[in-house]
C-alpha cells in the first residue's frame, strides 16, 4: 500500500493556530518569499493559499480589515479587477489549467474562515482533478510544493504587473 504524508496540512485539520493576531495582517510586512506572498500593491496582496486545494490555489487579500465587497473602495475595487485578470494569466501561462475557480466567502455565515479580512480565492482547475482520493478518501494530492508553486508564479507574475492592463 501507497502512503501519502502531507505534514504541512497538520495545523490546518488540527485546529491549531501557528501565530497571533490575524493572519493577513501579519503578512502585511514579512519575508515575501517564506511567506509565499507574490505581489504587494497599494490596496491589495497577492498570496499563495498555505492549505491549497490544488497546486496554484491564489488568494488575493485586501491590505486592511473589511470583510466584504461592499466595504472596498471604487479604487479598490478597480485594482481587485486588475489582480483578479493578473492571477487568472498567470494561472493559464504558468499551469495550463482547463478552467479556475474563483470567488470569496462574505461573512462567517457564508464559510469565511477569516470573515472580518476580505480575501478572494482562485485557484486552477482540470478535467478530472477531483479523484478517489478526494472523494472517498478526503484526501487531496498535491503534485508541488508550494515552494515550487512559488518559483513557477513569481517571475510570471511579476512580468504580468509590469506589463499593466491589457497585456
Amino acid at each position: 500500500m501507497d502512503r501519502l504524508c502531507t505534514p504541512w496540512r497538520y495545523d490546518y485539520v488540527s485546529g491549531e493556530r501557528k501565530e497571533d493576531g490575524c493572519v493577513f495582517c501579519n503578512r502585511l510586512v514579512c519575508d515575501e518569499r517564506a511567506h509565499y506572498v507574490l505581489h504587494r500593491d497599494a490596496a491589495w496582496f497577492l498570496i499563495l493559499n498555505l492549505y491549497p486545494y490544488n497546486s496554484g490555489h491564489l488568494l488575493l487579500v485586501l491590505n486592511r480589515h473589511a470583510a466584504r465587497l461592499c466595504e472596498c473602495t471604487p479604487a479598490e475595487l478597480a485594482d481587485m479587477a486588475r489582480l483578479l485578470k493578473v492571477m487568472e494569466d498567470a494561472l493559464e501561462e504558468a499551469f495550463r489549467p482547463d478552467g479556475v475557480n474563483c470567488g470569496y466567502n462574505g461573512g462567517a455565515s457564508a464559510g469565511a474562515g477569516i470573515p472580518g479580512h476580505l480575501h478572494v480565492h482562485m485557484l486552477p482547475r482540470w478535467n478530472g482533478d477531483t479523484n478517489f482520493m478526494s472523494t472517498v478518501g478526503e484526501t487531496r494530492v498535491m503534485p508541488q510544493t508550494l515552494d515550487q508553486v512559488w518559483e513557477r508564479l513569481k517571475p510570471v507574475v511579476d512580468r504580468l504587473v509590469a506589463a499593466g492592463p491589457g497585456a
